[in-house]
């Protein structure tokens, strides 16, 4: 086997056992997200919470979105969200990098 298959392998048996371990480690725990502990608190406060408006989107589709279609809606959010990020990113990285260029074009 040559190097890099050896520093393949082990790094596939690293991610392995960091995505093994915390599963078998926190066997029974029990997560919960901030929404859940805000909506606990607010129940506490305020008793029954009735909220101020419907989503839009479940006000047009009749009813609550389903699990997968939440997680979609984030992921296409967030995907856009990095693109705008990457893309000034990138804008700032050209914009350093034609003004390198242009400053030793001058000094000739």
């Amino acid at each position: 086997m040559t190097k890099n298959m050896k520093t393949v392998i082990i790094l596939l048996v690293i991610a392995v056992l960091i995505a093994v371990i915390p599963v078998a480690a926190l066997r029974g725990a029990e997560f919960g997200g901030s929404d859940d502990a805000g909506s606990v608190m607010v129940e506490e406060i305020h008793g029954e919470y009735e909220p101020w408006f419907t989503p839009v989107l479940e006000t047009a589709l009749g009813g609550e979105l389903p699990g997968e279609l939440e997680s979609l809606i984030f992921c296409v959010q967030t995907g856009i969200g990095v693109g705008v990020i990457a893309f000034f990113m990138g804008r700032f990285v050209e914009r350093r990098k034609w003004r390198k260029e242009t400053t030793s074009e001058e000094g000739m």
